[in-house]
């Protein structure tokens, strides 16, 4: 019996250096290094996996600082209906279902959003819609961490399926498609005009007092 228990705890403490093991918490201190830091710095000139972005206009929408005004990336229907999916999820809060920047939090007091059917921006190159997701503009922030490169191309395309319609005339429409048209469209509520900018003036309220 003894010599059982013995063998049992020997199996026991054999295991504790695999649930025990040496290790340092995020961020501890540590005497071994110099630098007195746990966590060792990436080594210079490293790339994680998958993140090698050499495609300038790719990535950052423009080619030795010019915006483009061509996707880098092929746009098919479905690229669209995506950027229409992200476009719903990210922009329509504040620049509205229609992008005339009449969006749900707008109506309740924060600050108005560009209208994409403003002559300024339905001629500004497509690079410019995909640096301003990607760093932010005026009250805007930046959505880079919540949408990824090519999501951001879709929406610039969805961007400028927007402009396209609300400016469009029936003579746009294919022959054989006319028939499906509503003869009698709603006309949709567009925003008040803006001054030139994506945003007021910092001097109006964001938001109004009271409810």
């Amino acid at each position: 019996m003894g010599a059982g228990a013995l063998a049992f705890l020997s199996l026991t403490a054999c295991r504790q250096d695999m649930h025990n093991e040496p290790r340092y918490k995020p961020l501890a201190e540590s005497d071994f290094f110099k630098d007195h830091r746990s966590a060792r710095p990436m080594v210079e000139g490293t790339v994680a996996r998958g993140h090698l972005r050499i495609d300038e206009a790719r990535y950052t929408g423009k080619i030795n600082g010019e915006e483009i005004d061509q996707f880098p990336i092929p746009i098919t229907k479905e690229d669209i209906e995506r950027g229409q999916t992200r476009f719903n999820v990210y922009c329509t809060p504040c620049h509205s279902r229609i992008g005339d920047g009449n969006g749900m939090v707008v109506r309740r007091g924060y600050r108005q959003a560009a209208s994409y059917h403003t002559e300024r921006l339905i001629n500004a190159p497509i690079g410019h819609f995909f640096d301003v997701i990607t760093n932010g503009f005026g009250a805007m922030p930046s959505y880079a961490s919540r949408v990824e490169p090519d999501d951001r191309w879709r929406i610039a395309a969805y961007i400028r399926v927007l402009q396209f319609s609300q400016d469009a005339s029936i003579d746009d429409v294919p022959g054989d498609q006319r028939t499906n048209l509503d003869k009698n469209p709603p006309t949709p509520k567009m925003a008040s005009p803006q001054p030139e900018g994506d945003q007021i003036p910092p001097s109006q309220p964001e938001r109004r007092q009271g409810k």
